[in-house]
């Protein structure tokens, strides 16, 4: 069996274990932005991306409210034919309804090169390994991303999302940290074997 099956059948069962997680926790994200370690911001850069979450998705927003409090520059995807395009864009103002139920920013909104990414996801490992949709849209932007400077990626997340390995390939770009509900893991750490449990929610 080839990466990709392996990717499409985990796919299928990690739909399901993030609804129910979703089902079990409506609080999950006020819980995770309360936790969220700030030192995060401090260190990888003031222009901070999110998204719009879909489905059963994590919802980023109440944290990217407290970041942009805290003095970040927001961002959001928005999809062009080549891939991801971030534009700025700060919570509470307008975004535009498209294809798939996608919700953006308007496309004269200005662009934007993030160096904290706030990703979404099916499922994650201690490597950094991410579970996206198939579409590998992260994993092109991220690369475009780290090509040009320091780019920063957070995955947002269900403490059930957290698997013992996720598939993956020459392409699949690595995460650096994850944040749940219930804590932080540190994966760039991990990876590195220079930590063996994650730290509370102001370690760094």
């Amino acid at each position: 069996m080839s990466i990709e099956d392996d990717k499409t059948n985990l796919r299928h069962r990690m739909r399901t274990l993030r609804a129910e997680a979703a089902a079990r926790d409506p609080d999950a994200a006020e819980k995770l932005a309360a936790i969220f370690p700030m030192k995060l911001l401090e260190r990888y850069g003031q222009v901070v991306s999110a998204y719009v979450p879909v489905n059963e998705e994590l919802d980023p927003m109440p944290l990217l409210e407290r970041l942009s409090r805290a003095g970040a520059e927001t961002c959001l995807p928005r999809m062009t034919p080549a891939g991801i395009s971030w534009r700025l864009w700060s919570p509470g103002e307008p975004l535009e309804r498209r294809g798939f139920g996608l919700s953006e920013p308007p496309e004269d909104a200005p662009e934007a090169t993030p160096t904290l990414v706030l990703t979404p996801l099916l499922a994650f490992d201690t490597q950094g390994n991410r579970l996206g949709y198939g579409r590998g849209h992260y994993d092109q932007a991220l690369s475009v991303l780290r090509a040009k400077g320091r780019a920063f990626a957070c995955a947002i997340a269900y403490g059930a999302q957290q698997i013992d390995r996720v598939p993956a390939g020459p392409h699949d770009q690595p995460l650096d940290w994850a944040v749940t509900p219930v804590g932080s893991v540190p994966l760039f750490m991990m990876r590195n074997r220079s930590a063996l449990t994650a730290p509370g929610p102001d370690g760094v």
